[in-house]
């Protein structure tokens, strides 16, 4: 099931709390990245997808979906710009829908972007 927001609280994603989203109220700015597992998952298990880590995307950027692929494929067409999704802890709540796109240089992805990992082994 999809849940929509209209709110984003800093309760469930790690972003900067002096702003607000929509009519939501401002929350707390930890100012920091936060360890895994800290909010709760998505319903496919995945941690953290909005905000605290931007993150890095299989497909090339692009300037629009025109022409995209179909059925879950990478869409891959150049070699030097990458497409990060979902924003950072220091960036505004508007910024950490996963439909918001940021394009990064590869080379400044490796040094810059962390890694996270979202999956929680289970036991």
């Amino acid at each position: 099931m999809l849940t929509v927001f209209t709110k984003i609280p800093t309760d469930l994603v790690n972003y900067n709390g002096n702003y607000a989203y929509k009519s939501g109220a401002k929350g707390q700015y930890r100012q920091q990245t936060t360890d895994v597992g800290t909010f709760f998952p998505n319903s496919f298990g995945l941690y953290d997808m909005h905000g605290n880590v931007w993150k890095w995307c299989e497909d090339d950027w692009q300037e629009n979906y025109i022409n995209a692929p179909t059925g879950g494929s990478v869409w891959i067409s150049r070699d030097d710009l990458k497409q990060l999704r979902g924003a950072y802890w220091s960036d505004d709540p508007e910024e950490c829908r996963f439909a918001s796109r940021y394009v990064s240089i590869l080379y400044q992805f490796i040094i810059k972007i962390s890694v996270t990992v979202y999956l929680k082994y289970r036991k």
